[in-house]
């Protein structure tokens, strides 16, 4: 059974920097695309990375391109977002997600039937 588990989400200030990662369970990471998303109060969720399973080839939405970083540690089975220069268009709920094609990453979400359970980031001084 695939699962995952998002988690380092917190309270930031302007420019700060913060990692957010995602421990999945049940797959490994060379079998699976992972994405990231954000859903901030009012909106639509919103894709922000991902990487495929077969060569860790990553894509991100223009939104985030230069501050943000998505990586895979394979020893822990995680999937990291390293988001710098935070702003306070950043705040939001933060999913990461999965899903079993290893050719290819979508920033689309209904292309994922995987989800973690989100975890909150606040941008704010």
């Amino acid at each position: 059974q695939v699962q995952l588990v998002a988690s380092g989400g917190g309270f930031v200030q302007p420019g700060d920097s913060l990692r957010v990662s995602c421990v999945g369970s049940g797959f490994t990471l060379d079998g699976y695309a992972i994405a990231w998303f954000r859903q901030a109060p009012g909106k639509e969720r919103e894709g922000i990375a991902c990487m495929r399973g077969r060569d860790g080839k990553t894509d991100y939405a223009d939104s985030v391109k230069g501050r943000f970083t998505i990586s895979r540690d394979y020893a822990t089975n995680r999937v990291h977002l390293q988001i710098n220069s935070l702003k306070p268009e950043d705040t939001a709920v933060y999913y990461c997600a999965a899903e079993g094609f290893t050719a290819y990453c979508s920033l689309v979400a209904t292309s994922y039937h995987h989800w973690g359970q989100g975890t909150e980031v606040t941008v704010s001084s």
